[in-house]
Order: C-alpha cells, then structure tokens, then sequence
C-alpha cells in the first residue's frame, strides 16, 4: 500500500533528497553488507530513492535491481550504469529464492505499522538461503507525518527483532546513531542485517 502523499513529496523533491547526503564511497554499513555477499551476488535495493547504494552495490560486482514508488526517484536511480531499475512499490516483492540480499534502507518506514509483517515476510521469501536483508528505520513509537507531509512509522528494537522472527529472519547486531533528514529534524535511528 503505497502513502500517496509520501510519493508525491519524494517525485517533487527527488534533486533535493540526492544532494542531502552525496557520497562517492559506499558507508561502514554497506561496504560490511557487500562484504558478506558472494561475488556477483544478485541483490535488491528495495526503495533505492536515488539509487546511490544500488550504484556502489554495482560497482562492486554485485548484479543489482533497484526499486522505489517514485518515478523522480527512479528516473536518477537510472543514471547509475549496470542498476536494473523499476519502479513498483513494497507489494510488488512477490519472488522466491531470487535474491542473496535486500537493501531496505530507511525505506520501509514509509509503510503503514500493520503492513510491515507482510513485508518482511515477502522479503524471507525472496532471500536465497542463508540471504541477508538490511533495514535501517527510525526509532521511536507511533506514527506519524513530518512537516513535508512524509508518513514515518516508527520502530523499537524489540518491536522490529520480534517482526523479523516471525517473519523467518534472525536479526544480527543492531546499529544506532542520529542523522538529519531532508525535513531539517535531527532523529535517532537504528539499522540491522538479518539472515535467512
């Protein structure tokens, strides 16, 4: 179920949110995430906004799908050589055994509280054996809209590990910090890779 409000805020503002927070280098996180996939891996970087992971993921060797809502977001997800694109939404993840990895990274805290079950489960399914899945989500508790009018769902660390087991996913370590959104809000927020 796609936040229609949400999308339209991320097809108007798609420059904005690419120049926010510009990196020629792959972060900790995901250098750690590309580390741990076998070479060439088949990955997918679901709600990949400009697709600047998607493209480091590639640069890697890993052959890489990368899919978001936005069609402004997707239109410079496409600019990134060797990144299969589409544009589709969390519900369209309907694969099996098709993917080494899935890069969820602060985009699946756009989706309603009750649909995130569902999501994660899909995500199980998608995973080959022994596949890992990274999220990254804000904490917190409730729901709620920013000043642009973004949906956020908030998450706490029991919350999301108590998810994932349900889902078939055993969550590893979680990380934590503070960052700043397109919004100007400095917010806490946490990050975690699973297994399948």
């Amino acid at each position: 179920m796609i936040d229609a409000e949400t999308i339209r805020l991320y097809d108007a503002r798609a420059g904005d949110y690419a120049q926010a927070n510009p990196s020629d280098t792959p972060d900790a996180t995901l250098s750690a995430f590309i580390a741990a996939l076998p070479d060439g891996a088949r990955v997918l970087d679901l709600g990949c906004g400009p697709g600047r992971a998607a493209g480091h993921m590639a640069d890697a060797g890993l052959t890489v799908e990368a899919w978001d809502a936005s069609e402004g977001m997707i239109a410079l997800a496409d600019r990134h050589p060797d990144v299969v694109t589409r544009l589709a939404d969390f519900e369209a993840l309907d694969a099996e055994a098709a993917y080494a990895g899935i890069w969820a990274n602060f985009s699946l805290l756009h989706a309603p509280r009750a649909a995130m079950p569902g999501h994660l489960a899909a995500i199980r399914r998608a995973l080959t054996p022994g596949g890992i899945a990274h999220l990254g989500l804000k904490e917190g508790t409730g729901s709620k809209r920013d000043s642009l009018g973004r949906l956020y769902t908030y998450y706490t660390e029991q919350e999301l590990s108590a998810l994932m087991l349900e889902a078939g996913l055993s969550p590893g370590r979680f990380e934590r910090g503070t960052g700043k959104g397109l919004d100007g809000v400095i917010a806490p927020w946490f990050t975690v890779t699973a297994h399948a």
